[in-house]
């Protein structure tokens, strides 16, 4: 759990939360499973990814030009109903995630894609920055063939820009859990904690430095 009422800041610069060290492995049922198709409602679609904390992924996905909205939650796990605690300590399977909720007229899936490869170190196993443990695993999901092509197509064009292999595991969407309320549009809402400062901020503007072609309009 991120330590919010901790004194020491030392600690919040350093973490997003618990950082469990165990390693969770993908559950051959999930892995194996047929991909569910989430419908498009009123012109706009769906698309799941997970790396690292949500706060700082949430962030990135809402200043692409066509994204309407990204929602913090958990995927990839093998409970119901996860909470921020039970996520934390690295034995639900589920990764903190989020939901991209976009207009494909504006950005395609593929565009997405190369938002999650891109604004991540996708080498980094079982996390990402100095958020360590299995809710920080990076997963990507696909709701179709289609887009498990896509996902592949670009995983295999960045690959050789990596000395080391692409950690992300390439998943079969099975469900979102939404998460607590306070976790939504964190990072906007708290722009004084210290860990958005010292690591959400910077890998935002990271992002934005190497994507300026498809921010906002207000988010450069």
């Amino acid at each position: 759990m991120k330590r919010f009422f901790l004194p020491t800041i030392i600690f919040l610069l350093i973490s997003c939360g618990n950082n469990a060290q165990e390693k969770t492995v993908t559950k051959p049922e999930i892995a194996n499973a047929d991909p569910i198709e989430v419908p498009s409602e009123n012109g706009y679609e769906k698309a799941y990814f997970a790396s690292g904390c949500f706060w700082c992924v949430e962030a990135i996905y809402e200043s692409v030009e066509g994204v309407k909205e990204a929602i913090s939650g958990y995927a990839g796990g093998h409970t119901k109903n996860p909470t921020y605690e039970s996520s934390n300590t690295g034995r639900t399977g589920h990764a903190e995630a989020v939901e991209v909720i976009y207009d494909p007229n504006v950005v395609s899936f593929k565009t997405l894609v190369e938002v999650y490869f891109g604004s991540q170190d996708p080498t980094q196993v079982n996390g990402q920055g100095p958020d360590i443990g299995s809710q920080y695993r990076s997963l990507i999901f696909f709701q179709n063939e289609q887009q498990k092509e896509i996902i592949n197509e670009v995983k295999n064009a960045i690959a050789k820009d990596y000395k080391k292999p692409i950690a992300a595991e390439i998943l079969p969407f099975q469900k979102f859990w939404v998460a607590e309320d306070y976790h939504q549009n964190y990072e906007k809402n708290n722009p004084n904690n210290p860990y958005i400062q010292k690591v959400s901020i910077p890998r935002l503007n990271r992002f934005k430095e190497k994507f300026p072609e498809i921010l906002k309009e207000n988010a450069h």
